[in-house]
């Protein structure tokens, strides 16, 4: 069977022309969609912090091996001193490794600007060296107790004293981890709320303890704590512009902090120790279990009445 010429164009043909033309569409520009991507603030060390933190590791860890030497030298009994302050800069030279090793570091995010319907628009992702609050946690309680011992400020004193100043550490962890600023400023009003109590605590009740000492104690106590009470008024002013504001940049940080923990560790350990070590009348002496460990007379008994 033949099929004419031209049958195809005639009948199949209009066919796809009507297709090709009902499907052809105009050209038309797609809508232009803007994602929300927040803008972020990117704060982070370089090689002088972590230059600067070795250098203070270096400096705890020498000066806890002087302290130990310097409490060999002296009776276990009046040892009490030296080894509470070897202890700090013992814990102050493993908290330097670790941030100075990258161990106790995290980076933190916090949220600078939220729309109305909670969309982020701007953050900052912030180096937190977590481990200086181990550090201060540990630390800081047993300056208080260096200083109270050296007072003779009473045990409930003492208790309040050093639950204070947990208080205030923790405070300053939870607000360099909060999730906005204002959750971060309510932790650090906490911490300076805690923070007072211990100006109260070693101003007050300490001088009114020392008060019944000789005059060479008191006047050492008066200068040592007052040392002590102005490098720690600087250290929540130090986290405010730093951590809190963001001013300060991490290396600033960390230089802030690393004169400070110098200050208030080492050069407050050799002048305590040293004075000490000079005015045997300042310093506490221990005896019994400290010196002795327990004896028949100083052994526990429980009994059980049937």
């Amino acid at each position: 069977m033949m099929i004419p010429e031209g049958l195809f164009d005639q009948v199949i043909a209009p066919g796809m022309a009507s297709d090709s033309r009902a499907t052809k569409t105009a050209h038309l520009p797609f809508p232009t969609v803007t994602p929300d991507i927040p803008k972020v603030h990117h704060q982070y060390s370089t090689e002088t912090g972590h230059k600067t933190l070795w250098v203070v590791c270096v400096v705890m860890g020498v000066s806890s091996l002087v302290f130990y030497l310097m409490a060999m030298r002296v009776p276990v009994q009046k040892r009490l001193l030296h080894t509470i302050t070897a202890f700090i800069t013992t814990i102050a030279f493993l908290s330097y490794y670790a941030m100075a090793t990258g161990t106790g570091i995290n980076i933190h995010t916090t949220v600078i600007k939220e729309t109305k319907l909670h969309v982020i628009t701007e953050l900052v992702k912030r180096q937190v060296f977590w481990a200086r609050y181990v550090d201060w946690a540990l630390t800081t309680p047993l300056l208080l107790l260096d200083l109270s011992l050296l007072a003779g400020i009473n045990g409930a004193s003492i208790v309040v004293l050093m639950f204070s100043d947990v208080v205030m550490i923790l405070s300053g962890l939870f607000a360099a981890f909060s999730r906005d600023e204002a959750q971060g400023w309510g932790w650090y009003a906490f911490a300076c709320l805690a923070y007072l109590n211990i100006v109260y605590q070693l101003g007050y009740k300490g001088r009114h303890a020392v008060s019944t000492k000789d005059n060479k104690t008191k006047v050492f106590f008066g200068a040592i704590s007052l040392f002590t009470l102005i490098l720690w008024t600087l250290y929540p002013i130090v986290w405010g512009v730093a951590d809190g504001a963001r001013v300060v940049n991490v290396d600033g940080e960390i230089i802030a902090y690393a004169v400070l923990d110098i200050l208030a560790k080492p050069v407050f350990g050799f002048w305590l120790l040293l004075t000490h070590d000079a005015m045997s009348r300042t310093s506490p002496s221990i005896g019994g279990f400290w010196a002795h460990g327990l004896s028949s007379e100083g052994t526990l008994r429980v009994s059980v009445n049937m």
